[in-house]
């Protein structure tokens, strides 16, 4: 099966204990969830630059990363359908990119 990689962008970190708690323990039970699919739950991400023949950005973009998963999944419609239940995307703090890992 296809390994597909999910860049997480934007969200944000949660200021409260009850904020906190609540945040972890819906990214707990996606990962319940959707343990078999995950190939590496992964991590969010710090702060990004770009780095292109111009020089180097400390912005990261237009749309910065914050963090990605890699999961395996039949095909590519079948990873969108589990970053469709991913809690940044359910609770409309974030969007999921969904690019398929390429053998070489």
């Amino acid at each position: 099966m296809p390994n597909f990689l999910f860049v997480y962008h934007g969200g944000g970190r949660p200021e409260s204990q009850e904020d906190i708690d609540r945040v972890m323990a819906a990214w707990g039970k996606w990962m319940e969830d959707n343990g078999a699919s995950l190939v590496e739950p992964g991590n969010p991400v710090g702060m990004s630059k770009t780095v292109s023949s111009g020089g180097v950005a400390d912005d990261g973009g237009a749309n910065p990363a914050s963090g990605y998963t890699i999961v395996s999944a039949a095909d590519i419609d079948a990873a969108c359908a589990i970053a469709k239940s991913n809690p940044m995307v359910l609770d409309g703090s974030g969007s999921v990119e969904v690019a398929e890992i390429m053998q070489m």
